[in-house]
């Protein structure tokens, strides 16, 4: 090795064991949103900061880690999310064609009253002062620095038994009201987590017929955009 080019910071690297990849892109492929199938066993503490550390230890814009997680087991504060969630939940209904509402209702989403722990996770673009490297020509570098650290938890979940379930309808006044969050911070995601001890093969949307996966090929372009 050139000696001007040793970083005392630098580890080995290299490509994991055939094992360790077919667990990294199990828990990839089997990874879903869950809606209905949460146990109601709590989740115990150490477990949760593993999930935690996981999610701390994604990748961030100017590594300025934007993230908060508010951490909910109160049951009587995810009656108040569901209520806020069911409201915002009839007239996303209302937004969709006549055809579909009904399956659109049929859809089970009652991960908030299930699933022993919600959280809360939000992103604050004041974390490292207002000129961030590497967010200076692209504001929200934060916020998808923080969605980083949402899959991070989540794959990671994946791994431990837990299912873990995005809630994304709601008014974001009624959230910010219900825990208390400053208006200059963003809220990223409302995660329902608990034990699952069935998932669905296949993601709950294509299995119900909401919409089916994409293939591949077709979205990879060569280059320039559309050309295949």
């Amino acid at each position: 090795m050139r000696p001007d080019l040793f970083d005392p910071g630098l580890v080995t690297a290299g490509e994991f064991s055939e094992a360790e990849r077919a667990a990294v892109y199990r828990a990839i492929g089997t990874r879903r949103d869950v809606r209905d199938q949460f146990l109601p066993d709590p989740l115990p503490d150490n477990l949760v900061m593993r999930l935690l550390a996981a999610a701390h230890a994604a990748p961030s814009v100017g590594f300025m880690q934007p993230w908060n997680f508010v951490l909910i087991r109160d049951p009587a504060v995810r009656e108040a999310a569901f209520a806020a969630f069911s409201r915002a939940n009839e007239e996303a209904a209302d937004m969709f064609p006549e055809e579909r509402r009904d399956l659109y209702r049929s859809l089970k989403l009652e991960g908030i009253c299930k699933a022993p722990l919600s959280i809360c996770v939000t992103c604050d673009p004041d974390r490292a002062g207002p000129v961030v490297l590497g967010r200076t020509h692209n504001p929200r570098m934060d916020v998808y620095s923080t969605v980083c650290a949402v899959q991070n938890l989540w794959l990671a979940a994946r791994a431990e038994g837990v299912g873990v379930g995005w809630v994304s309808i709601f008014r974001d006044k009624d959230v910010r009201a219900l825990l208390g969050i400053p208006e200059r911070i963003e809220i990223v995601a409302w995660l329902c987590l608990g034990y699952v001890d069935r998932l669905y093969a296949e993601p709950e949307l294509a299995v119900r017929g909401w919409r089916q996966r994409l293939p591949l090929e077709e979205l990879i372009f060569m280059e320039k955009w559309e050309s295949r």
